[in-house]
C-alpha cells in the first residue's frame, strides 16, 4: 500500500509560534515547491495561533500535516490531510512517548484514526528544546541509533522514523546508520538544512529531509534552494 509520505523529498514544518519573514504570505510558503506541510511546535504553541496557520495553509494545494505533540496542537477541520504524532524513543521523560499520546485520545473524541500515523522520533541534538523537553539521552552512536531505528520499524510498527537534530546539521554517519536499519519505513531527517548542499548531503541519507527555521528566518528562496537540492538527491538515485 502507498503511503502519503513514500514520495517526499522535503517538507516544510512551520512553527506558529513563529512569524513569515516580513512582506511573504502562507500563499508564498505554499507555493515553495516543498512535497507537504507539517503544523507544529514544541513551546509556545496557543489553539488561536494553531488555528491561524492551519487555515491559512489549507487553501492551498499542498499536502497539510499536523505534528499533535500536545492537545494545542490539534486542529480538525477541512483541507488537514492527516496526523503524525510524534513518540520520542530516547525520550527521558516517559510523557514523551506514550504520555501526551495518552491524553489526546482521551480527551479528542475526533481523531481520524485512517489519517493518523506515528514518527519515531530519535533526538540528538541536547541543546534543541525537543531534547530539554523531553529530556531526551542524546548521548548515542551509531549503533543506537540503528537499534532505535529497528524498535520504532520492527517492534512498534512505525512507519516513519525521524532523525531530529533540530537546531545543528547532524551527524551524517548517524543517519546513514538508521536508513541502513530500515526496511521499509521512511526515514525523515531535519536538523541544519539551510541551503542547497546541506539539503543535497542529507537528502542523500535520508528519504525525506524536514526544513523548519528556515522559512522563518530567512524565507521562501531559501527554502525553495533546498528543495532543489533535495529533489535533486532523489534524481541522483533514481
Amino acid at each position: 500500500m502507498t503511503r502519503p509520505w513514500d514520495d517526499w523529498d522535503h517538507v516544510l514544518k512551520l512553527d506558529p509560534d513563529k512569524d513569515l519573514v516580513d512582506g511573504e504570505t502562507f500563499e508564498d510558503v505554499a507555493t515553495c515547491g516543498t512535497d507537504a506541510i507539517e503544523v507544529g511546535g514544541t513551546t509556545g504553541v496557543t489553539d488561536e495561533k494553531m488555528r491561524r496557520v492551519v487555515d491559512a495553509c489549507a487553501q492551498y494545494d499542498v499536502p497539510l500535516y499536523i505534528e499533535p505533540s500536545n492537545l494545542t496542537n490539534v486542529v480538525h477541520r477541512d483541507g488537514v490531510d492527516g496526523y503524525l504524532v510524534p513518540m520520542v524513543l530516547n525520550a527521558g521523560d516517559i510523557a514523551w512517548l506514550t504520555g501526551m499520546q495518552k491524553e489526546w485520545v482521551r480527551l479528542d473524541e475526533d481523531i481520524d484514526w485512517a489519517h493518523t500515523a506515528t514518527e519515531g522520533y530519535i533526538v540528538l541534538n541536547p541543546a534543541s528544546s525537543a531534547a530539554v523537553y523531553t529530556e531526551a539521552n542524546c548521548d548515542l552512536d551509531a549503533d543506537d541509533v540503528a537499534a532505535y531505528a529497528t524498535v520504532a520499524e520492527r517492534m512498534l510498527g512505525q512507519e516513519v522514523v525521524y532523525v531530529e537534530y533540530s537546531g545543528t546539521l547532524g551527524d551524517p554517519e548517524n543517519v546513514a546508520a538508521a536508513a541502513d536499519a530500515l526496511a521499509d519505513a521512511t526515514l525523515f531527517y531535519g536538523g541544519g538544512i539551510h541551503d542547497y548542499d546541506s539539503a543535497h548531503q542529507m537528502a542523500g541519507y535520508a528519504n525525506t529531509i524536514v526544513v523548519g527555521d528556515l522559512v522563518h528566518d530567512e524565507g521562501v528562496d531559501a527554502v525553495a534552494e533546498t528543495v532543489a537540492g533535495a529533489n535533486d538527491a532523489r534524481a541522483a538515485t533514481q
